[in-house]
């Protein structure tokens, strides 16, 4: 039996016409915009996008805007004959793969922004990353038109832009959070997993751990954010990690509680750490989210 045929289009006119063409065969689209290196959570949302719809439509793209200076465009793994092997043995239908100066044409200066959502969290450390990200989803989104669009909940902010972005501007698009994904061992799937190494990999189980141990503690009734949160602080730095950040807030707005506030029926754990030069980011909606299985 032969593989799956996943059509590659390269360019914005191809892509936008075969979305059209779905549509206009009564059939419902769904969207998984990556930027390729997949691994199981994205093909875990490319079967969730089977679910919501009739065809799958995944971008593969390295968007140059949402890095920044000091950070990894470079080296960003491109995997793309790989990727669209994957693709074809979970259902995609259309793989767009554009250059940058087809998603950038010559002279481009306009760019996205979401207030409000982009300022806590990784925004004051990735100064221009979520005015990148919402950009090019703004793009891909008039380019695949009306659809079901699917997205990882690991990148929680992110998620919370998009969808903010998607209802403000009146886009044509239902935006999907999926769980995140995790490894055996409970770490979180990531495409710079793949820059850890053995003992790194050992130090990073903290994150989950720390998570699960919020999780517990919220279970078990405490809901001060301090006892929450510090916790998770002193396990990341017990275990070496370097942490941008790890704050409790509020799971709508992004607003981080003070240490002193009593939180609610639903708080948002979210942090990003190094672990030795690689960035890894996580969190967890208490009251709302399984707590991670972290083994190992």
């Amino acid at each position: 039996m032969s593989e799956p045929s996943v059509r590659v289009l390269r360019t914005v006119a191809e892509f936008r016409a075969a979305c059209d063409a779905v549509r206009s065969r009564g059939e419902r689209l769904g969207f998984v915009p990556t930027m390729g290196a997949l691994h199981a959570g994205h093909l875990r949302l490319v079967e969730a996008a089977r679910r919501h719809a009739d065809r799958v439509a995944v971008s593969i793209f390295v968007n140059p805007t949402q890095f920044g200076p000091n950070e990894d465009f470079s080296k960003y793994p491109r995997t793309l004959e790989r990727d669209v092997a994957l693709l074809a043995g979970v259902g995609a239908d259309l793989v767009l793969s554009p250059s940058a100066d087809e998603m950038y044409p010559a002279g481009d200066t306009t760019r996205v922004r979401v207030g409000e959502l982009s300022e806590h969290f990784c925004g004051p450390f990735r100064p221009g990353h979520f005015e990148g990200v919402a950009t090019v989803v703004t793009k891909l989104f008039a380019i695949a038109g009306p659809c079901t669009a699917l997205f990882g909940r690991k990148d929680f902010q992110q998620l919370k832009i998009i969808e903010r972005l998607a209802r403000d501007l009146r886009l044509p698009v239902t935006v999907v959070g999926e769980p995140t994904v995790r490894d055996a061992d409970g770490l979180a799937l990531s495409s710079r997993n793949a820059y850890l190494s053995a003992d790194e990999r050992s130090r990073a189980l903290a994150i989950p751990r720390a998570l699960a141990g919020a999780a517990e503690r919220f279970d078990a009734g405490v809901r001060r954010a301090a006892e929450l949160i510090e916790p998770v602080r002193a396990a990341l730095s017990a275990a070496g990690l370097r942490p941008d950040y790890a704050d409790i807030a509020d799971p709508e707005r992004l607003f981080p509680f003070a240490l002193d506030a009593t939180v609610g029926e639903r708080a948002l754990i979210a942090l990003a750490a190094f672990c030795g030069t690689t960035r890894l980011i996580d969190n967890l909606v208490l009251g709302e989210d399984p707590a991670p299985a972290v083994s190992g």
